[in-house]
């Protein structure tokens, strides 16, 4: 009784809490599960809420009245405009709909602080309830108990519109089955409009009810996302009732976890979210193939294989006898053009920038790296990620801990990183290979905040919050001496990711790319016929983690420090940006899609302080719209291959 009596104050308020956070994922997990929109721009819809209730509060129950209305109003009108905006997304899947929805946020964000300033706002509310009670003879703050009255009663309206109502009938049909509601006269897309538009007037108003809680500012709108997609993910989308327990779980970690656990506390939310994603995962159905299926997918590529050989071996024997032909310069001109000219360019670059604009074009690089790790992931191995910061990090910290104890040569750095990056990705691949799709953007989320939150409290190794500096700067070789102008640490980056590059796409063109492409292609007839697909994948996730730890070194050498803000929720987000720029399979477009995305950042937005955000949101809203297939696809759809040699006995479909 004593120690409840000692924590029942923090208990309390952690129901609180955790009832708002199933007010804001009542919203998203009706986006996603009913109208099937994954929108990372949910917690700006919290905002628009916070803001405008505290911009009209005034300390009277006509203002809180009118702050309610204007929220919920305003919200509900951006959640019809999200409708519209990703219509045209349907066919494209949840990854498009997620780096759309997170432009959005950015350029959300960025608008709301130009509207409302970048201080966080006070809220006034009534003074009936701006005072406090006794509760169990301790005093408690009235408006809390207030909003647990209201959450509770919210719950049971949004059950009773779902299971009782005829509007409710409708949004359930659209998510299951459109055609039929279509046929009842129904427009599916009327529907899809008004279950957004019910989604954001949720969030607007947790916004405006829970700004005295989660007061308005910088920062708001990102956390109450990331909790309410743990919340989601914990309680699943059959059941209000279902979420409620989650979002009390996870407000009672947020609060009482605090005060009784503090060292497990951050990261028991993302692990929780990770295992339930894991575990469900594991009771899962391998997903179904992306590609043609024929038949007998192993004999297929050994004839692919093959036919490219004998085609090869032609080429060489004709060109030997009679010298190249024409179609056949202009083929591999038109194949090693582009890479010629990136490659002229890069070289020329320190002749042409000033030394800020070449220190930004090495932390392009490094930035680039990371991009073709996710290409990795993304592209061949069809495990859409948005944690691969987390081996970058590893990368980055190993390196500035190792020339902290003196381990300046800048190879010994790159391999350590490296491996390093490696072992952590062998740790954590089991955990991811086994997922597809959706799940595997959410497990890796999951994984990434988990080493936000290890960064954050391991002040001895990464410093904390505040992040490395002062370390000794990397020699390009033994005997050399430490590197410090901006020239020669962007020659240095770009040996290296020359090196890296060059070993990547090797690998990638090899059989064994092959093999990984086929198991993305065809997993279901891979896996039929013996081949471990678990394994190509394991192996995949623990190169492409080298190839981030890489990045990550290389980051920390240009830069010459390291903060949390470099390897963040914000960095994997441009990496995966990069990669749908680029092309999901363009090693160079990842390049050139990193290259783009520091351009914007950092030396556009220089030009135009405090609208950087703004500039890259803009930047995710125009790459997905104009670039559904990535630079890659700018140069025309490919050829189909040539027919296949079916086997004996059997005729073509």
């Amino acid at each position: 009784m004593e120690l409840l009596d000692a924590h029942l104050v923090p208990a309390v308020d952690g129901v609180a809490y955790g009832l708002l956070l199933f007010v804001v994922s009542a919203g998203l997990s009706l986006a996603f599960g009913t109208a099937g929109v994954l929108n990372l721009s949910h917690g700006t819809l919290y905002a628009i809420g916070a803001y405008t209730g505290a911009e009209l509060s005034d300390g009277t129950w006509g203002g809180l009245v009118l702050g309610l209305a204007a929220g919920t109003a305003a919200a509900a009108l951006a959640g019809a405009g999200l409708s519209a905006a990703t219509v045209p997304l349907a066919r494209r899947g949840h990854l498009a709909q997620a780096l759309l929805t997170f432009g959005i946020a950015l350029v959300g964000g960025d608008l709301l602080i130009q509207l409302f300033g970048a201080d966080e706002l006070p809220v006034r509310v009534p003074e009936a309830l701006d005072t406090s009670v006794r509760l169990l003879g301790h005093r408690y703050p009235a408006y809390r108990l207030c909003f647990i009255a209201m959450a509770l009663l919210l719950a049971a309206f949004g059950t009773w519109v779902l299971t009782r109502t005829r509007a409710g009938a409708a949004a359930r049909a659209c998510a299951d089955d459109p055609q039929m509601l279509a046929a009842t006269g129904r427009s599916p897309r009327a529907v899809h409009t008004g279950v957004l538009a019910a989604a954001g007037a949720l969030a607007g108003a947790a916004g405006v009810l829970g700004a005295p809680i989660i007061g308005p500012g910088p920062g708001t709108s990102e956390n109450v996302l990331m909790l309410s997609l743990v919340v989601v993910v914990l309680g699943g989308l059959r059941s209000l009732w279902a979420t409620i327990a989650a979002a009390v779980v996870v407000g009672e970690v947020q609060t009482l976890g605090v005060s009784v656990l503090p060292e497990l506390a951050p990261y028991l939310l993302f692990a929780a979210m990770a295992a339930v994603l894991v575990f469900r995962s594991r009771f899962a159905e391998p997903a179904a193939s992306h590609g043609p299926q024929g038949p007998e997918p192993v004999a297929r590529l050994r004839a692919r294989l093959t036919e490219r050989l004998r085609a090869r071996r032609s080429t060489v024997l004709t060109a030997t006898a009679s010298g190249p032909s024409g179609p056949a310069r202009g083929t591999a001109w038109r194949r090693t053009a582009p890479l010629l000219v990136l490659s002229g360019l890069l070289i020329a670059l320190p002749g042409m920038l000033d030394s800020y604009s070449v220190s930004l074009a090495g932390s392009a690089l490094a930035l680039g790296l990371l991009a073709v790790s996710v290409t990795i992931l993304t592209g061949y191995s069809g495990l859409p990620t948005l944690g691969q910061t987390a081996p970058f990090a590893v990368g980055a910290y190993a390196t500035a801990n190792l020339a902290d104890a003196g381990w300046t040569v800048g190879p010994v750095q790159i391999v350590l990183s490296a491996l390093a990056a490696a072992v952590f990705s062998a740790v954590t691949g089991p955990a991811v290979i086994r997922a597809r799709g959706t799940t595997v953007l959410m497990i890796t989320l999951a994984v990434g905040e988990l080493a936000s939150a290890v960064i954050n409290q391991f002040k001895s190794v990464t410093g904390g919050a505040d992040g490395l500096v002062g370390f000794p700067s990397t020699r390009a070789l033994w005997g050399g001496v430490g590197m410090t102008d901006e020239s020669e640490l962007y020659t240095y980056a770009l040996v290296v990711s020359a090196v890296a590059v060059a070993v990547t796409l090797l690998v990638l063109r090899s059989p064994a790319g092959k093999l990984l492409t086929g198991t993305r292609g065809a997993e279901a007839r891979m896996r039929a016929s013996g081949h471990p697909v678990g394994r190509y994948l394991l192996v995949a996730h623990v190169c492409a983690g080298a190839l981030a730890g890489v990045g990550g070194s290389l980051m920390v050498s240009v830069q010459q420090y390291l903060s949390p803000a470099d390897v963040g929720f914000e960095i994997a987000a441009f990496a995966l940006l990069a990669v749908v720029i680029g092309g999901t399979t363009s090693v160079i477009g990842a390049l050139l899609g990193a290259g783009l995305i520091v351009f914007t950042r950092d030396w556009v937005a220089g030009s135009w302080p405090g609208h950087g955000p703004l500039l890259l949101g803009a930047l995710f809203i125009a790459a997905v719209y104009l670039l559904p297939r990535g630079l890659a696809g700018l140069r025309g759809t490919p050829r189909p291959a040539a027919p296949l040699p079916l086997p004996t006995g059997k005729a073509a479909p």
